[in-house]
């Protein structure tokens, strides 16, 4: 397996807190409806979307950035194992498309 590009990003879990709190609109802006109902099921959501925000700024560096970003163009699904995989629409896809890629390991 070939790696085209790593991206590291880190979120801290209270930045997201106070983001979600000031910013109701927030969840629906940047998270797909699956991404939200996974974190809201959980005892603390922020820990979620944290991780979910921070695999997202990793994906963009990895990708060495793209035009016209929208923030739902990369989400994080989960397989029926419950382990993680990125998930690429829009603009995010056809970056990938044209460097090549065909997969982003989470």
């Amino acid at each position: 397996m070939e790696i085209l590009g790593l991206g590291v990003d880190i979120c801290e879990i209270e930045r997201m807190e106070r983001a979600l709190e000031r910013h109701p609109s927030m969840r629906e802006r940047v998270f797909t409806a699956e991404e939200r109902t996974y974190c809201d099921s959980k005892a603390r959501p922020a820990e979620s979307y944290a991780g979910r925000f921070a695999a997202r700024e990793a994906v963009i560096k990895a990708l060495g950035g793209y035009r016209g970003k929208r923030w739902q163009d990369i989400s994080v699904a989960r397989s029926p194992s419950g382990a993680p995989s990125i998930r690429l629409e829009g603009n995010a896809k056809l970056r990938a498309d044209a460097l090549g890629i065909s997969g982003v390991l989470i």
